[in-house]
Formats: structure tokens, sequence, C-alpha cells
């Protein structure tokens, strides 16, 4: 639900009444993955999406029962399900919808309002609630902010909640959305309670180094994907807010310098486009040792066998090496800079998603894929020298 944490925020403001669909998990081809969610309050009014349009008609209709009942509910659609078709998930996949009221006499209202507040403030928060479990326990909610913090509970049972805050705490770091199983006393031990954990952290960053005309570009594409955008340049000639208005932050410094003095994490993607040796060298010597999703660099490929080589030569290792992608973006013919903005993108993605770059026409791999399954000790396993 904290996919549509503004709408929704919004109407907690105003009083209403309303109950929420959100996707616990998801097998097979399904349009959208676990945390989002679909909202309908006592109007009848719907925000948000569950499927694509596969499902919603259903799914406004568990909502606006249990907003009248008040009661929690699971439900199932897909394959197996005879009424699949009826309903409209004809992607052959299956999703398991959680739909929770939240009227004025819910219990859970006050840490699913605070939960809102705080993903609408900027905040970094994970929500876990209780998908699985005994009677009673669906729907029990816990909040827990980046700094420490939390409220709620899941059932009065202190070491339950304190594994459940940790769980959600590292879910939280890596920025991911996804289930954890827990035994009533707080141990790991299938068939206890199963939680939905969502994630909620600031945008990624996209750091683009080099204000040439592809860089504005790509300041568009990386916006469009939800990044938070920053161009650094030393020429502050090139480097200015006029030629850059969509950056977030336009920066006029020695790139390496900057990338040295800038926090990055294993969101962060780094796209060189200076593709000049007295730049590109030492800020990737930087770059490919320092926490990131995505390196690429700009230039031909007699550009990037001479630029590999003198990155050998400042003590790049090949496993360092082997991080950089360059020339950088898919092969899709590009020729403009909103076409090679549109590479970059597409590479960017399929690297954070395990695609394979190939067109889905006459193809045998799954449309949507598993999500990568980093753990929060993974996206930390590279740092800084």
């Amino acid at each position: 639900m904290l996919d549509i944490a503004a709408e929704l925020h919004r109407w907690m403001a105003e009083g209403r009444e309303f109950a929420v669909g959100t996707v616990v998990s998801v097998g097979g081809s399904a349009p959208r993955g676990p945390g989002a969610a679909l909202a309908v309050d006592s109007e009848g009014t719907a925000i948000g999406s569950v499927s694509g349009g596969c499902v919603e008609g259903a799914v406004y209709e568990l909502c606006a029962q249990s907003l009248q009942d008040g009661s929690t509910v699971r439900e199932q659609f897909g394959y197996s399900d005879e009424d699949a078709f009826a309903v409209g998930l004809t992607c052959g996949g299956v999703i398991d919808i959680m739909v929770t009221p939240v009227r004025a006499d819910s219990p859970e209202r006050a840490v699913l309002g605070a939960a809102l507040s705080a993903v609408v403030s900027g905040a970094g928060a994970a929500l876990a609630r209780v998908v699985s479990g005994p009677d009673g326990f669906l729907g029990r909610a816990l909040l827990v902010r980046a700094d420490g913090t939390g409220e709620g509970g899941l059932g009065g049972r202190p070491e339950l909640d304190r594994t459940a805050a940790a769980e959600a705490s590292a879910l939280l770091d890596a920025g991911r959305t996804g289930t954890v199983t827990l035994a009533e006393d707080g141990t790991h031990c299938p068939g206890g309670l199963t939680l939905l954990v969502e994630s909620s952290v600031p945008p990624p960053r996209m750091i683009v180094f080099g204000a040439v005309d592809f860089a504005a570009a790509l300041v568009r594409a990386g916006k469009f994907l939800g990044h938070h955008v920053t161009v650094c340049d030393a020429r502050p000639v090139f480097a200015t807010r006029a030629r850059f208005p969509e950056a977030d932050e336009v920066v006029v410094d020695w790139p390496h310098r900057y990338l040295r003095r800038t926090p990055t994490d294993g969101r962060t993607v780094l796209c060189v486009l200076t593709h000049e040796a007295r730049f590109d060298v030492p800020l990737l010597t930087e770059a490919l040792r320092m926490p990131s999703a995505f390196v690429g660099a700009m230039g031909s490929r007699r550009t990037h066998e001479d630029r590999r080589r003198r990155l050998r030569e400042a003590g790049l290792s090949d496993r360092e090496l082997d991080r950089l992608r360059s020339p950088i973006g898919l092969d899709l013919g590009a020729r403009t800079p909103e076409e090679t903005a549109l590479s970059i993108a597409a590479e960017i993605v399929a690297a954070r998603r395990g695609g394979t770059g190939l067109p889905l026409t006459g193809g045998a791999e799954p449309i949507h894929r598993e999500p990568r399954q980093e753990s929060h000790r993974d996206l930390r396993a590279v740092s800084r020298r």
C-alpha cells in the first residue's frame, strides 16, 4: 500500500474510511509485484492497481465488502482458479491479495497512518503486516522507520516484535519489499506467521558525469525511471542549471573528487559520458570500488579497450573491471541523444531486473521474472578501499 501513500495520506487527513487490497505474493507471470495496492473509500472512489487491470473489478468488490463488515480477508486469483478467466487474470499467473479495512475504529489505523506520513515526508520506512498466521493475527501491523523508531505491534509479544522489526529493518536497508516467515516466539521457522514487509526509501541516485548533449537526454530518462539525478562536470561553462533544468543537482567539480565525497549505495547508477581519459580513469577507478548497482561508460570499442588498459595500469583487478558496462547501453541502433538515452535506460532496467535485452517476440524466457533477492549484506559487499 505504500506505493499509493500520497493519495492514502490525503484520505487519512480528510478522515475518510477505506479498504485497501495489497498484493501479498505472485507466482508465474503476473503484471504487478508484492506491495502493489488498490484502495476503495466509502464513496466508491478507487485509486491504485493490483494487476494492471486483470482482476481490478473483483478486488474492488472485496474492498467494498471489507469496508462494510470490517473484516480483513485474503483471496487468491490465478490459473488454479476455475473463475480466473471470468475475473480477467488471463496471463497465466497467480496473485494473492490481502484486503484490509481502514475504518475510524480500525485498531491498525494509527500505525498505517504513521507509515503513510513517514513515506510522504520522504523518510525511509518499512511496514510489516501479518498476511498469514493464526486467527486474530491477520492484518496486524508494525512500522519501522529508518532512524530505528517504530510503532504498532504483531500481538503483544515483545520477542516477536523485536524479530519482526529486525527483519523489516534488513529489508528497508536493502530497499526491498518481500515476505518473511516467523514463529510466534520470534524464531525463524516455517509454519508461524508470514509478514509482508513493504519498504519505502528515498529515490535511487543516478549520477551522470559529463555535461554533454547526451547527458541532457539521459537526465530526462533517469527522472522518468524515478531516480534522483545529479549531473557533474568540471567545466562551469557546460555544467549549468540552464542546460539541465530537469536535473535535481548540477555540480561543478572534478568527477572523481565529487564521487569520492558523495554517498552511494547498492541502488546507485553511475553513468560516465565524458569518454576522455583524464576524466574517465580517475573517476572509474573510484566508481568500480564503490557500492553501486550499475557503472557504465560511453565510448567506442577502441576507447573501451584503451580505457580498460589504463584502468588495469591504475591497479584495478579483473573482477573490478568486470563491473564496468562499456560501451554503455543496449544495441538499439541508437543515433540521437534521445535514442542513446533510451538504450542506456534499457540496460539499467535490464541489469536491475535480470533481463536479457532480447526481443520478447519468439522468446521462451518468462516476461515477469522473480525479483532479484539481494540481501542487505550483498548490497554492501563492494566497499570503498
